[in-house]
């Protein structure tokens, strides 16, 4: 991933200053709605350390910033096919295969879930800017299933305050290695940038980075598995694959965050599949929400496709 990198340290006539304003000045050519993404996300350290967009400078303060390259400004249409579930005037709610990005980024331009909306839809909500037309929230690239798709700015404002209120249910099914030792289980650890490579978030510790929550239930073992549903109640960049390496459960075939845990896998054969999949074993299964418009409670599924079907059968 490409990024701009910039180390300061503050001096006395900078002293009070609110980190985001100085950095929006500082920086000219990074907006400061940009700046406040790049706090909340972690980009940003002041003494190695997290800290809010309101946080007050003091002499000798020493910020760290390590922002992705700007995405392109144009989206370019692309007759790239979809899964569509459901669609009205105000949404839809599309079923996105692993393998494809959500929306244009650092060294991708083309090719994503955005790229294919703009070409068979005419009108979607701005409200997340041209790049990223009517997208209310995202998942990773590998990560297959649910995604809804807000068509104009009021039904994305509206589908957005659900997410931050927390009013969207969401359910994952993950196969992660091992067994837990807990039928349920509860994960509230903060997740940040990983301070030893920032294209990679961890756990953290000491008030760094942002609050998640993850709740897990066991559906079914297998021999050197576990098949877990899993809801968040945050929506941080990778926190289940993050909060499920932290208890040592790393999903199958994540070789971000389990590398490695594939060659304990006795069986030749799942370790061999293990590494042909393609994909780490995350599927977003189920989704509900409060229509933005009529106020009807909305739930969808989708089953796991079928090269994660096939894995589970095999095992």
């Amino acid at each position: 991933m490409n990024t701009q990198a910039h180390l300061i340290e503050i001096t006395p006539e900078a002293t009070g200053t609110r980190l985001d304003a100085f950095l929006a000045s500082r920086l000219n050519e990074i907006s400061r709605t940009r700046v406040q993404r790049a706090i909340e996300d972690g980009d940003v350290l002041v003494n190695d350390r997290a800290v809010k967009a309101s946080y007050r400078l003091k002499t000798g303060d020493r910020i760290e910033i390590d922002l992705p390259e700007p995405p392109p400004l144009d989206l370019l249409p692309e007759a790239i096919p979809l899964k569509i579930l459901y669609e009205d005037s105000d949404l839809l709610v599309v079923d996105k295969p692993a393998r494809l990005v959500v929306h244009p980024g650092a060294g991708i331009e083309s090719g994503t879930l955005a790229n294919a909306l703009a070409y068979h839809f005419n009108r979607l909500s701005g409200a997340a800017g041209r790049i990223r037309p009517g997208i209310v929230h995202r998942i990773d690239k590998e990560t297959s299933g649910l995604l809804v798709v807000a068509k104009n700015d009021v039904s994305h404002e509206k589908l957005s305050d659900q997410f931050r209120d927390r009013q969207v249910f969401k359910m994952y099914l993950a196969l992660v290695y091992g067994h837990p030792a807990k039928a349920r289980g509860d994960i509230e650890a903060r997740i940040g940038r990983n301070p030893r490579n920032r294209t990679r978030m961890a756990v953290v510790s000491g008030g760094a980075g942002r609050a998640a929550y993850t709740s897990y239930e066991v559906a079914e073992r297998f021999q050197e598995f576990s098949l877990l549903k899993v809801q968040i109640k945050t929506g941080r960049t990778h926190q289940i694959r993050v909060h499920l390496a932290h208890i040592n459960h790393p999903v199958v075939a994540d070789f971000v965050y389990g590398r490695g845990r594939e060659n304990s896998v006795r069986a030749p054969a799942a370790r061999q599949k293990i590494k042909s999949l393609g994909r780490h074993f995350l599927h977003s299964a189920q989704l509900a929400f409060t229509h933005p418009r009529t106020g009807e409670r909305l739930e969808f599924a989708s089953e796991l496709p079928p090269e994660l079907r096939s894995f589970i059968e095999n095992l």
